[in-house]
């Protein structure tokens, strides 16, 4: 498994009490998938939801439960386990082991293991909404985030939901798999990671123009090239800030996003995430809006179909282009066509004063799709990139901004 993700990489997983605590079987399952080795230590919380016999038959290896083992009184097992990871995991973390963790406490085998280690350590919190809401988790949080050097533990999570106690809102643990990414990103080195130290900004998915409180404008973007360059991006080690439309997508790993609806709410939080290095500005956003909003639904009657008055929305590429000193050092904006994909493109570079356009044909099945064929237009050259996923599209692209902003 020379390729995978993973490959040869030691992951040690603590696993805290919380009905959160299945999700771990399945995040080894993905772990071991992607090339990595698993031990695993169970709380006596843990232990509660998960057996230690189903953690030991998906890892290969016994379950550490207690600080004291008496079948091997010859080892120190939070010693041995910090130093034999390459990664620490806390799955699902708890109010209670981010406090201890926080405050230096080692009164158990998981808090003593996470105060020994001098490995990173990735926290995927999952507790109940108005645990995760209350000031002194998210100071408990922030503190661990911002130790120095490697002792700062990265974050994965939570996500909003439905709770098992039946409340909504932020505090579900994030799924396996966006914990996998996770762990892969934590993993990567300064060579993996060209972008650390830029800030981006991208814009995503359709802006909504409300005609009335039932109607409005909007356009068939789903948001999954913007989403994947966030991703992408991310990925390399940016801080992105996320500007995204109406859709249903996840917010990619790492991401910091902000949900807006018109072209106006659009502008205001681009501008707000500036100053940033680069702006990607994928975001399909609507040419015009109505003049005036109906406060009610408008109704049939009949004199037939309502006249609507339209305005011209801002334009937020070329203001985001214009010189100044909040410019980004690259923009890049999007053409969407149906025809003279290349004329079309490389006029609104032009027009936009941007330095690069990515254009793509919408003209077939574009729209909602995980395929993309596009072209790169920048003031000296065009460039045809084959037909592939929007992902591989996003990478090519962070890859090529990276590059941009290491010569600039």
């Amino acid at each position: 498994m020379t390729d995978s993700p993973l490959s040869a990489r030691k992951i040690l997983l603590i696993v805290g009490g919380g009905i959160a605590a299945y999700k771990a079987l399945e995040l080894v399952r993905l772990i071991r998938k992607a090339g990595g080795e698993v031990r695993a230590l169970l709380t006596p919380a843990g232990a509660e939801f998960v057996t230690p016999l189903s953690l030991a038959s998906l890892t290969g290896h016994p379950v550490r439960q207690t600080l004291f083992m008496p079948d091997d009184e010859t080892t120190m097992g939070h010693i041995e386990l910090s130093r034999w990871a390459d990664l620490v995991v806390v799955a699902p973390a708890t109010a209670g082991l981010i406090a201890k963790a926080a405050n230096g406490m080692a009164d158990d085998l998981a808090s003593t293991t996470l105060l020994a280690t001098d490995k990173r350590v990735l926290l995927a919190p999952a507790m109940n909404v108005r645990m995760w809401l209350h000031p002194a988790v998210h100071a408990n949080v922030e503190r661990l985030k911002g130790f120095e050097g490697d002792h700062g533990m990265a974050v994965v999570g939570p996500d909003d939901g439905e709770m098992a106690c039946g409340e909504f809102g932020p505090g579900r643990m994030a799924e396996p798999a966006a914990i996998l990414d996770a762990i892969i990103e934590t993993l990567r080195g300064p060579a993996d990671r060209p972008l650390a130290g830029k800030r981006a900004v991208v814009t995503a998915g359709p802006t909504f123009e409300a005609i009335d409180p039932v109607r409005g404008l909007t356009n068939r973007s789903s948001g999954k090239q913007g989403y994947a360059i966030a991703a992408a991006l991310a990925a390399l080690g940016c801080e992105v800030t996320l500007v995204s439309g109406p859709t249903a997508l996840a917010t990619p790993n790492g991401v910091k996003r902000i949900d807006v609806e018109g072209a106006l709410e659009m502008q205001a939080a681009t501008e707000a995430a500036l100053p940033a290095d680069v702006a990607v500005l994928s975001a399909a956003v609507a040419d015009w809006r109505v003049d005036t909003i109906a406060g009610g639904k408008i109704k049939k009657g009949p004199g037939g179909p309502p006249t609507l008055s339209l305005i011209e929305n801002p334009d937020i590429l070329a203001g985001i282009a214009a010189p100044g000193p909040r410019r980004p050092a690259l923009v890049i904006g999007f053409a969407a066509e149906t025809t003279d994909l290349e004329a079309n493109a490389r006029s609104k570079l032009s027009r936009k004063g941007c330095d690069w356009i990515v254009g793509n044909d919408v003209s077939a099945d574009v729209f909602g799709s995980d395929g993309n064929t596009v072209l790169l237009v920048t003031a000296g050259a065009t460039e045809s990139w084959p037909r592939q996923s929007k992902a591989e599209i996003a990478r090519a692209l962070a890859l090529r901004i990276a590059d941009h902003l290491s010569k600039a």
